[in-house]
Parts: structure tokens; sequence; C-alpha cells
């Protein structure tokens, strides 16, 4: 295996560090202009078609953002985020207690088995939750 000098390790990691925002603003502009050329293209075909405006106004109209939250339904996120975090927690703890070096695979793949852990834990609880707010079919049939 060949050495690889530490200056250039460093001059490839400045790279990609002021890479990755100026690809992620030139890919936003590109998708910005994309949909202008779509909408362009949508009223091009309106117009040409001579479609009704009712129709008109449902396809050139924007999509409506998500609708709040109804009173009484639980936002499941921070649930989802705390047992990952938990179960990262619980990962690198047991690392710590079986003196695990960073060097070594066996550090990650601990991290990663704590992290399904929290994610299994979450999914249960998410799942519990749901059958006490959503009652099954048979409870609501009473013939």
């Amino acid at each position: 295996m060949e050495y690889i000098p530490d200056n250039l390790v460093g001059i490839v990691a400045i790279i990609f560090i002021f890479s990755l925002p100026i690809i992620a603003v030139v890919m936003a502009f590109i998708k910005k202009m994309k949909k202008n050329q779509q909408e362009k293209e949508i009223r091009q075909l309106i117009i040409e078609n001579k479609t009704d405006p009712e129709t008109a106004k449902l396809l050139i109209e924007e999509p409506k953002k998500a609708e709040p939250r109804k009173p009484g339904t639980i936002d499941l996120s921070t649930l989802r985020t705390a047992c990952i975090l938990l179960g990262v927690g619980l990962g690198t703890l047991i690392n710590w207690l079986a003196d695990v070096f960073c060097t070594n695979i066996y550090f990650w793949l601990i991290i990663a088995f704590g992290v399904g852990i929290g994610m299994l834990c979450s999914f249960l609880v998410e799942l519990r939750l749901a059958k006490k707010q959503h009652p099954t079919e048979d409870n609501w049939k009473e013939e």
C-alpha cells in the first residue's frame, strides 16, 4: 500500500468541503429552471388546447401544503429520534464497556446494532399507539 502525503489529504478534503455546497446550489438552480420550464409548457398547452378556466386553475395551481395535525394525534418523529439516539447511546455504552476502539469495525457494528434496537423499540411503541388510536374493524362491526 502506497503512502499518501498528508498535505494531499488536506487538499482533497478542502476541495470536497467547498465543492459540496457549490454542487447543491447548482442543482437547486437547475431544479428551479426545470420547474419554470414545465410551468411554461403547461401554460402553452392550456392556451393551445383552449382549456376551460376551471381546469386551467387546477393544472396551474400549486399543490397545497400538508394540513396541520389534528388535535389528539401524536407526532411520532420525536419518538423515533429519541429511540434512535438512545440506541446510539446504548451502542456507545456497550463499546465503552467492551473497550472497543474507533479504528475497529466492531465499534461501528455495535453502534449500528444500537440504532437498530432503538428503531425497533420506536416501531413497537408506534404500533401499540396506533392500535389504541384506531380500533380494528372487528370492534366497529356490531351487526
